[in-house]
């Protein structure tokens, strides 16, 4: 089961940080990854992080702006969003894949109930 947690309104420029809480034993062996769907959007991919934490990936659109993290001892995965925009707001869902990540979120295994992060401009 994954948590998410952090959403909020925030102005353009702004920032904030999400949370995902795993209550899986072996989260350890799972990589993360970040997705967000705007209204009349298609799912699209933002960010992951390896199982070990030690290789990330980001979409163009957020990148130098967004930082994924994990923590292992906790079970818990973040992602800071940095200098945000009108077009950064969507439902942010964060999402387990067994051993290596995936740019495709078809291909997760589990996902948690999603959060709302509005950007005001």
């Amino acid at each position: 089961q994954l948590l998410g947690s952090g959403g909020g309104l925030v102005q353009a420029g702004g920032s904030l940080r999400l949370s995902c809480a795993a209550s899986e034993p072996t989260f350890s062996s799972y990589s993360m990854g970040w997705f967000r769907q705007s209204p009349g959007k298609e799912r699209e991919f933002v960010a992951a992080i390896s199982y070990s934490g030690d290789s990330t990936t980001y979409a163009d659109s957020v990148k130098g702006r967004f930082t994924i993290s994990r923590d292992n001892n906790n079970n818990t995965v973040n992602l800071q969003m940095n200098d945000l925009k009108p077009e950064d707001t969507a439902v942010y869902s964060c999402a387990a894949k067994f051993y290596k990540y995936s740019t495709y979120d078809n291909e997760y295994d589990y996902w948690g109930q999603g959060t709302q992060v509005t950007v005001s401009s």
